[in-house]
């Protein structure tokens, strides 16, 4: 079956996602921290899985986010929201707005994981006020009785305490995921922060997250920020890898540019300079 086969279904939009990771592929996520739905449109034709649009540390705000979340649909990739904290309205909201995955930062504790998945779930599977505004729109006539199949729960695992009492966070059944925060989780161990870490006390931490989530029959992700690092992470059992973000792209393809031009004319005059 094909990526475009499983994404549209005949009457409902499912979620390729779940698909993929049944059958052990693992795939790439792109990532979104400027709110623009233009800027979204670009980095969803780029061929991503899946694209989150950043509500935590982004500049992205709901009246943002919508736009963003239409011009995402014009593609097969799966939108999924990073929401600002674990607080139940957020969540709702950005679900009746057409995400279909969650990804809900600093989960410390089993009731903390318990409380997000009953914001993702419609009764009698949790407490999700009925009302899918863009996202039976989105996804079709079905959504109300496929939602709690097809919408993603992802707990981010970032802090000591999240470690410490990850075998319990993993037993919430409607936890289907968990993602690695690397920046935050080697603050947390008192190490210093940022991606593709070489240091062996965070490598540990994000072995044992991810060989205990596999163990529990969980999905894993987590946050890279090249290629080969996050190759190194399917290795180790990841299904879900982001690799950089659209402003990390942006910065980095204008420096390049730059660079290359000053490189040829160094003599060239350089208003950053003055």
């Amino acid at each position: 079956m094909s990526y475009m086969d499983i994404s549209k279904k005949p009457g409902y939009r499912g979620n390729p996602l779940n698909a993929l990771w049944k059958e052990g592929k693992p795939t790439i996520n792109g990532w979104l921290a400027i709110p623009d739905p233009c800027c979204a449109e670009a980095m969803a034709q780029a061929g991503w899985d899946s694209v989150t649009i950043d509500l935590q540390h982004g500049l992205i705000d709901y009246s943002s986010m919508v736009p963003m979340l239409i011009a995402l649909s014009t593609t097969p990739v799966v939108p999924l929201v990073r929401v600002p904290w674990l607080e139940e309205s957020a969540i709702m909201k950005a679900l009746d707005a057409g995400a279909y995955g969650i990804i809900c930062p600093m989960v410390n504790t089993k009731s903390e994981a318990e409380r997000f998945a009953l914001a993702c779930r419609y009764a009698p599977r949790g407490i999700r006020s009925f009302g899918p505004v863009r996202a039976k729109t989105y996804a079709g006539d079905e959504y109300e009785n496929r939602a709690n199949d097809t919408v993603l729960t992802i707990a981010m695992i970032e802090t000591r305490t999240a470690v410490d009492n990850l075998e319990a966070i993993l037993g919430v059944e409607e936890i289907q995921a968990v993602y690695i925060g690397p920046s935050d989780l080697s603050l947390a161990l008192g190490r210093k922060p940022g991606f593709d870490t070489e240091d062996p006390v965070v490598l540990e931490a994000i072995t044992h997250i991810i060989t205990s989530a596999k163990k529990a029959g969980k999905h894993v992700g987590i946050h890279n920020g090249s290629v080969p690092y996050a190759a190194r992470m399917v290795g180790l059992g990841a299904d879900f890898v982001t690799v950089g973000s659209d402003l990390r792209f942006l910065t980095a393809g204008a420096q390049q540019v730059v660079d290359a031009f000053r490189k040829v004319y160094p003599k060239a005059h350089a208003l950053a300079a003055t």
